[in-house]
């Protein structure tokens, strides 16, 4: 089925609407490390710092991501931009499985020098490969030339 008020959304939008949620993220994120830890966590060169800089660091924003893309189907930064994550298959929201594997996913992205994200420049549904893992696309209205398919549900 090809969606003709729908593009996927390409490698500088997304590179935006990330930049977007990681200065929120340490919007929120960072009183609370300043509260537990003071200034001398800005200075350590210690991954973690303790259990409550674990929860801080890592499980928050987690949690916070899983569940906007759960209710709202994107992050603060995509809703920005207009975009939404879909499954990729139908076009309708993912499952929870799929946020799930989605959120973890964005470590094989990362770890080969960001590639993974770079691949969302070369893929022709401008996919990530957290994107591919999952079995996501991200949309919006159109804006440009083009148009989204997916399979009939």
């Amino acid at each position: 089925m090809v969606h003709q008020e729908l593009e996927y959304v390409g490698f500088w939008p997304r590179l935006g609407a990330t930049l977007l949620d990681s200065l929120l993220m340490v919007m929120l994120c960072a009183p609370f490390q300043y509260f537990f830890y003071g200034t001398d966590y800005w200075v350590s060169h210690t991954l973690v710092h303790g259990p409550v800089d674990f929860l801080i660091t890592w499980v928050l924003p987690a949690i916070a991501a899983i569940l906007f893309w759960k209710y709202r189907q994107a992050t603060p930064g995509k809703m920005a931009i207009g975009a939404r994550i879909v499954d990729a298959r139908t076009g309708l929201a993912p499952s929870s499985v799929q946020w799930v594997v989605r959120y973890f996913s964005y470590i094989v992205s990362i770890v080969p020098l960001c590639l993974g994200f770079v691949w969302i420049a070369l893929s022709p549904r401008k996919q990530a490969w957290h994107d591919l893992i999952a079995g996501t696309v991200v949309v919006r209205k159109r804006r440009g030339q083009g148009s989204v398919e997916f399979d009939d549900p």
